[in-house]
């Protein structure tokens, strides 16, 4: 397949052979031959940014608010934790299918939280904060139920093994809620500890705005710490039912650090500061060289979170400047990975920088690319912004092969997003619902079934496969705001439902966008006032 702009003779024969191999690859990316010439689509980001915030309402469990804008979902879930005894009605389904896992569940809401604590600002100036801000509270609020014993929480609700045998709509659904929690016994510290990072996130968020329900999150972030800290282990050695899914393989010492370094922010309280300082050896903290960070893997968060106390100044960070230091490097791969200027390895580049798909997205692996995308966006945006705060002079990031602004660094999260949104060699937005092209076929249940409020009858679970799974037309319900897995490491893509590696979409693929987004739709309304100024900038 072409990548290039060259211009093709428009012969009969080109145009059938063309045909042909998208019958033979049922691929999108034969399609791109067609839209070549074009021009890159104009990107809003502002726009990118409403919609974002839409796929969460669609993603919504329990029952829906009044002012709910996605008019094809309906009430859901209204019986989870029945049969336990206790109230989990609520959170978010985790991607196209309708179990509630917590461990990706709260980093989409850590990611959110983190968003608006650095870009808040931003995403008021773009009418969004409201909109914003309810996407943290219906995680947040599903939290403080889960949470029903300072030693209990109730970490997934739903099976993934008869979830996933099922297609029915959420509003339908047969498959079986049990769920499962982390205790004394049964210990989880690695969703304790992402849990209790999205709850001290999100008392930072409504401080202001709501200092009650502030003070309530913090408290209930600091028992989880404290819970994941004293009965350590992984969740998924725990409950069994989570390991196909979303196992721990980075293991909890990623997850304690993040948690502490959260709650130091939240508290000001130097003990958790020193809690990530004296275990930043024995915990991987300093020890790890990253080039990924995802709802599994967050040691780059955490290097970032650490270096963003030495950039600013922190007063409580200089006892500790070493330790913070040996964080601030092991950032400062990451970044570099990301933006190819790490040194090489004597044979190859391969674990020191981030691959490059021939258009230029990054990529760590096949399977849902795009998550690890967007969250390098995000960290990449982020650290521009604590890089250009810096007291310190002059404000680079240093890498082996040479520095880098921090304008380059925002450079680099604009391409990704502008990828992500339809500057790609197919022409093609991976965001649903935004531009003129985007998958259709996306994998997720409801989207892909007719409404609940336009047809009220019931759809059983083969019922579902037979009707709607297989057949090839695009979705009844448009999931705007979703951003799919995207494309394989040569750009293609190929549009189809069952091809759930590329067209399913995840919550914690578009959670670190919100805060992108918003940085990126303030500063071009900046530039677009300043040129219409005329003052030069």
């Amino acid at each position: 397949m072409s990548r290039g702009g060259a211009r093709r003779p428009a012969t009969a024969a080109i145009i059938l052979a063309a045909a042909l191999r998208a019958l033979l690859l049922v691929s999108i990316a034969a399609a791109a031959a067609v839209i070549e010439e074009e021009e890159d689509p104009a990107v809003d980001y502002g726009a990118a940014l409403t919609k974002s915030l839409l796929y969460f309402e669609a993603q919504r469990s329990g029952r829906l608010p009044h002012n709910q804008r996605v008019p094809w979902r309906g009430h859901s879930g209204l019986t989870d934790g029945l049969q336990q005894g206790v109230d989990l009605v609520g959170g978010y389904y985790d991607a196209g299918d309708h179990v509630k896992f917590g461990l990706p569940m709260a980093f989409t809401v850590t990611m959110l939280s983190w968003g608006t604590i650095e870009f808040g600002d931003d995403v008021e100036a773009a009418g969004e904060l409201g909109h914003t801000l309810e996407a943290i509270k219906w995680g947040t609020d599903y939290f403080v139920k889960a949470h029903t014993e300072p030693f209990v929480y109730w970490a997934e609700v739903g099976d993934g093994d008869t979830d996933h045998y099922c297609w029915q709509r959420p509003e339908d659904m047969t498959t079986s809620r049990q769920a499962y929690r982390i205790d004394k016994d049964n210990p989880g510290s690695d969703l304790a500890g992402e849990t209790a990072a999205a709850l001290a996130a999100a008392s930072i968020v409504f401080r202001t705005s709501n200092p009650h329900y502030s003070h309530l999150l913090l408290h209930h972030a600091q028992q989880l710490f404290e819970f994941g800290d004293r009965y350590q282990g992984t969740y998924d050695s725990s409950i069994a039912e989570v390991r196909s899914y979303y196992a721990s393989v980075s293991g909890y010492h990623d997850e304690l650090l993040w948690a502490a370094l959260w709650l130091h922010r939240a508290t000001g309280r130097g003990e958790y500061l020193r809690y990530a300082v004296d275990r930043a050896e024995s915990f991987g903290g300093v020890g790890w060289a990253m080039t990924e960070f995802s709802w599994d893997v967050k040691f780059a968060g955490v290097q970032v979170l650490a270096a963003k106390l030495l950039l600013e100044g922190d007063p409580q960070a200089l006892p500790h400047r070493a330790v913070l230091e040996q964080y601030k490097a092991k950032a400062e791969h990451y970044l570099c990975a990301c933006l190819g200027l790490n040194g090489g390895n004597g044979t190859s580049d391969t674990n020191n920088n981030v691959d490059r798909s021939p258009g230029g997205m990054l990529y760590v692996r096949q399977w849902n690319n795009l998550q690890y995308v967007s969250s390098a966006a995000f960290l990449l945006t982020a650290y521009s912004h604590y890089l250009s705060s810096s007291s310190s002079s002059p404000a680079l990031l240093q890498c082996p092969r040479g520095a880098a602004t921090p304008a380059e660094l925002l450079a680099l999260a604009r391409s990704q997003a502008d990828y992500i949104l339809g500057r790609n060699p197919l022409r093609l937005s991976y965001m649903v619902g935004y531009g003129r092209r985007y998958p259709v076929r996306v994998h997720h249940r409801g989207a892909s079934i007719v409404a609940h409020k336009a047809n009220s009858r019931f759809i059983g679970c083969m019922q579902g496969f037979d009707d709607w799974f297989g057949r090839g037309r695009a979705n009844p319900n448009v999931l705007a705001g979703a951003i799919v897995g995207g494309p394989n490491s040569r750009d293609e893509f190929r549009d189809d439902r069952g091809n759930y590696m590329q067209t399913e979409a995840c919550t914690y693929n578009t959670a670190p966008m919100v805060g992108v987004f918003a940085r990126l739709h303030r500063i071009a309304a900046t530039v677009e006032a300043s040129e219409e100024g005329d003052d030069g900038w």
